[in-house]
């Protein structure tokens, strides 16, 4: 029997505003990685580099030796590896449009051919709720600008706006080569080197909103034993009063996720709405000082002048690349529908 025949897929076109629409919202994708940069990288770089297709190939053997993987039809640099991340946010684009009748926009701080696109009004116009995704390494320096920032105050002071900001891992921070060799252990992901440091433009936009938050580690989930099944979230429902969680009992399992350590104290405004339970069998330096869970899902309600939701969650968990769930799809849904 023939295969679903899919839409045809167009490039290299202008955004098309979308009509506001009461009760559906706007989802739109906003990766901040200059995405030349990225794919530019020397792969004889041992660290904060994306992996080539080449080397996903070997590690994921034989996952990528069909055809449709090979030099005719698909890209084998550091760039290939990228796109992957692209086709792996499809999904979540689908379930998302589905939810709400509109399309997601997806857009890149600095694409393919090199256009440039900040956050501004040409994004944020039509959009409800956005999702910014932080993949790019910090050696590459993006940072958000004044003039950005400038924008999501302004836009956040709309009521029913929703910021999610997914600053990735900080693997291997420290000067110790031993406590690098430990993490990657730890990890395990054989095409993550020993320092692999996400999400400067996320950490600038956390830090100008005022968000006590810092992304730390990559850590391994914890699975139910005797399977390969990640581990059941703790989740806190009675702060869940938005039900972004009903219907959730995991996300995916990723074998690096951040820790959204929160940096304020008493009276914090960030509510911690998910921990996920981590491997401890594999040790690790956030083990060993006593934590047994790392916080995953946070949510800033409104507050002051700002009328706008703030959310964190790794942008991996809107991906298929490690997999998805039906508790998975109902997030989405929940996130797409808040």
């Amino acid at each position: 029997m023939a295969g679903t025949r899919l839409p045809g897929r167009t490039y290299n076109q202008d955004h098309v505003p979308r009509t506001y629409t009461r009760g559906k919202r706007r989802v739109s994708i906003y990766w901040t990685w200059s995405y030349p940069w990225e794919a530019n990288r020397n792969p004889a770089e041992l660290d904060n580099r994306f992996s080539t297709m080449t080397e996903v190939r070997r590690v994921a053997w034989p996952a990528y030796e069909g055809t449709e993987w090979d030099e005719m039809n698909f890209l084998q640099g550091i760039a290939g590896t990228l796109e992957l991340f692209h086709r792996s946010t499809l999904d979540f684009q689908k379930a998302a449009a589905e939810a709400t009748g509109h399309p997601v926009a997806v857009f890149q701080r600095i694409d393919q051919a090199g256009y440039r696109l900040p956050i501004d009004e040409r994004i944020l116009a039509d959009t409800d709720t956005l999702l910014v995704f932080g993949l790019d390494h910090l050696v590459s320096e993006q940072e958000a600008s004044t003039e950005e920032i400038a924008a999501i105050r302004e836009w956040l002071k709309r009521e029913d706006t929703c910021l999610l900001i997914g600053p990735h891992h900080d693997v291997g921070f420290t000067a110790d080569m031993r406590q690098r060799q430990m993490e990657y252990k730890h990890h395990g992901d054989e095409l993550v080197p020993r320092q692999q440091r996400f999400g400067m433009y996320t950490r600038s936009l956390m830090k100008a909103l005022d968000v006590p938050v810092v992304n730390q580690f990559g850590l391994r989930p914890a699975v139910v034993r005797g399977t390969k099944e990640i581990a059941p979230l703790t989740i806190n429902k009675d702060l869940d009063t938005l039900g972004l969680l009903d219907g959730v009992t995991t996300f995916n399992f990723h074998l690096h996720l951040p820790h959204y350590a929160v940096t304020s104290g008493e009276g914090s405004s960030v509510r911690v709405l998910t921990r996920q339970p981590v491997d401890l069998e594999r040790p690790h330096p956030f083990t060993a000082e006593g934590n047994r869970e790392f916080n995953s899902f946070l949510w800033l309600p409104p507050a002051d002048t700002r009328a706008g939701h703030i959310l964190m969650a790794d942008s991996t968990i809107f991906t298929t690349l490690f997999g998805g769930t039906e508790s998975l799809g109902n997030f989405w849904r929940n996130v797409a529908r808040m």
